[in-house]
């Protein structure tokens, strides 16, 4: 008579403990902790802080332009009389918008480029080749060609505001998302010769149910990293866009088009250009330091250390 031993399943209670693993590997990282903190708290600033600083950044005071900060101007304000502190914070709404958008949209078809590319062999190959094209295009002069070319039909049928930031999360997500579609792909050309995605091909499970229920979890932590990047870049990308006077339209406040206004007024008001040059630098900052945290957190090498 023979005994079978059945292996215990997964409990809910053994997920909770690998992501408290991971939490306490993660709060290890002292630079990821302070960019946490960093970037929650700027996040706190652009929400809620137009609530309580009601001042609109529109609203113009030609009798108190070029003012240095102080008590009632704490940043200042431009060349209008316009309230440099209310601009900064309604312009990191949008940046962050922006980003966070952006960075979806790529993840997105980073994700899906990499899961079908590893998984499916006849496809790999098509696949890849569309994504070295993609990295060998001139980025910065095929944005701003596609911006010339789209921004005004988009304006005529959106808006002015929701027809550009369209334009410009769609370019920035849909131009950024090989180096996911690369790390990912590499992740699923070695879990899918392990033993569990053989077993469960063993079994009869069909191939989208083994690349989606088996394969992508096991990829989550390059595509979280790749998350968190991914935001960086796409906030750095729409301020040089701003930058370049091809963004949000001179009443749409954003960090980029900020800069792009101010850098003309440098020798009259120089901390016109520095608060919102803050702001970028202290985003991206935090969350390459809170990417950091997150890829030695989820290697599974570190936290066995741990």
């Amino acid at each position: 008579m023979s005994v079978v031993i059945a292996k215990p399943k997964k409990t809910s209670t053994d997920y909770r403990s690998q992501w408290l693993d991971t939490w306490k590997q993660f709060v290890k990282h002292k630079g990821a902790v302070v960019g946490m903190v960093m970037f929650f708290l700027i996040i706190l600033l652009v929400v809620f802080g137009p609530m309580f600083y009601t001042i609109s950044p529109a609203e113009t005071n030609l009798r108190a332009r070029n003012q240095l900060p102080s008590l009632e101007y704490p940043f200042g304000t431009d060349n209008l009389g316009r309230d440099l502190l209310a601009a900064n914070l309604h312009g990191g709404r949008i940046s962050l918008a922006v980003g966070v958008v952006a960075m979806l949209i790529s993840l997105l078809v980073g994700t899906v480029v990499g899961l079908v590319s590893g998984f499916n062999s006849r496809l790999d190959g098509i696949l890849m080749r569309i994504t070295d094209l993609f990295f060998a295009l001139p980025r910065l002069p095929l944005l701003l060609v596609i911006i010339m070319l789209y921004r005004d039909k988009l304006r005529a049928v959106f808006g002015p505001e929701a027809g550009i930031f369209l334009l410009i999360v769609l370019i920035i997500g849909l131009t950024s998302w090989m180096q996911t579609a690369r790390v990912v792909r590499g992740d699923v050309l070695a879990i899918k010769e392990r033993e569990f995605v053989t077993a469960a091909s063993a079994l009869g499970s069909q191939n989208n149910r083994i690349l989606w229920l088996h394969i992508l979890p096991n990829v989550l932590s390059p595509i979280l990293v790749s998350a968190t990047l991914g935001m960086a870049t796409a906030i750095i990308t729409e301020s040089a866009l701003s930058f370049l006077g091809l963004g949000f339209p001179s009443d749409v406040p954003t960090w980029g088009r900020i800069l792009f206004e101010g850098k003309d007024y440098l020798t009259i008001t120089p901390m016109r250009v520095v608060w919102p040059g803050l702001f970028i630098s202290l985003v991206v900052l935090s969350v390459n330091f809170m990417g950091d945290g997150l890829r030695d957190a989820l290697d599974p090498r570190l936290r066995s250390k741990g």
